[in-house]
């Protein structure tokens, strides 16, 4: 999809479609691949060099030393749906562009633990965070502090899982044993941001204290109505508990480096109407104990074999 300078100046000019946007990840972990890509999307970086060019990489010592030293921003074109187009991103029209199109600042941020600065900064410029994880190596160190970071400045993060080919590749692993360790991912992202709920309620705790009294005042004065709001905040509370899950579309898998990626709702649009159900049913039935019964022709729960060799008893 090739972008012109004059499209990117006059979006610019429309506050509601400009994203501010930041790549936060452990070293190594494939930050800058990524954004080669995301680049590459818009017809800046040939095809043969996306991942290799290191395109954001622009200081002399990041690319002797193959890391980020550097936060680099740029403004790329995103346009909703380009990618699922049956002529591809370049079928898309000026028009399309200028009417649905929304303009990404794209800032790549440094992995290694001696730049945090750098992460810190580019998290308080940022509307949201695309937080990339090794499925090999998992959650790191530095995947720890850039979670934080984001749950400190506010910044809404989504999961990419980057490097799948090398659980094919080099790990060698069953469908089953893949879908397990990508489950481990996520769910120790969601511990990681649960761990920081807490420690804010936790913080919050000599301030609920010194307002109870006044609250138990106002909850019987108004009859329990009080009681009530309460526990409607608790649910809301557990509702939210996960930050991340593949059925909500906040995570996405592929490898930056081969140059693709997709989502659970993707496939669900694909196999909705050979099932006959709807795509937003499918993408929830693609994720956990669910399966597809060729005879059936439905999507049904896995049966743990504990449940049945209860019955059989």
């Amino acid at each position: 999809m090739q972008v012109s300078t004059e499209l990117i100046v006059e979006l610019q000019a429309k506050q509601e479609r400009v994203r501010n946007m930041c790549i936060l990840a452990h070293v190594d972990h494939g930050k800058t691949t990524l954004s080669d890509h995301l680049i590459g999307s818009n017809g800046l970086i040939h095809p043969r060099l996306m991942g290799e060019l290191r395109y954001l990489d622009s200081l002399e010592d990041e690319q002797v030393r193959g890391i980020t030293m550097k936060a680099s921003s740029i403004s790329l074109l995103y346009v909703p749906g380009a990618a699922t187009n049956q002529q591809g991103p370049a079928g898309v029209t000026d028009a399309d562009k200028r009417e649905n199109g929304y303009l990404f600042n794209l800032i790549d941020s440094p992995g290694h633990v001696d730049f945090c600065s750098e992460v810190s900064t580019a998290a308080r410029l940022s509307d949201g965070a695309l937080v990339v994880v090794d499925a090999v190596e998992g959650v790191c160190i530095q995947t720890h502090a850039v979670l934080r970071q984001a749950w400190e400045e506010k910044v809404k993060p989504c999961l990419f899982i980057n490097k799948m080919d090398r659980l094919i590749t080099e790990l060698r692993l069953t469908p089953a044993e893949a879908y397990t360790r990508l489950s481990s991912i996520v769910m120790h992202c969601n511990m990681i941001m649960s761990a920081f709920h807490s420690e804010q309620y936790m913080s919050e705790a000599d301030a609920v204290l010194a307002h109870e009294d006044a609250k138990e005042a106002a909850a019987a004065a108004a009859g329990g109505e009080g009681q009530d709001r309460e526990e409607e905040a608790q649910q809301a509370e557990q509702e939210e508990e996960d930050a991340f899950s593949p059925a909500r579309c906040d995570v996405a898998f592929g490898s930056a480096h081969d140059g693709w990626a997709f989502r659970l709702d993707q496939f669900a649009a694909m196999y909705a109407q050979k099932l006959g159900c709807k795509p937003e049913s499918l993408t929830n039935a693609l994720w956990g104990d669910w399966t597809i019964s060729p005879k059936e022709k439905r999507v049904v729960r896995i049966k743990s074999k504990g449940a049945g060799s209860s019955k059989a008893k």
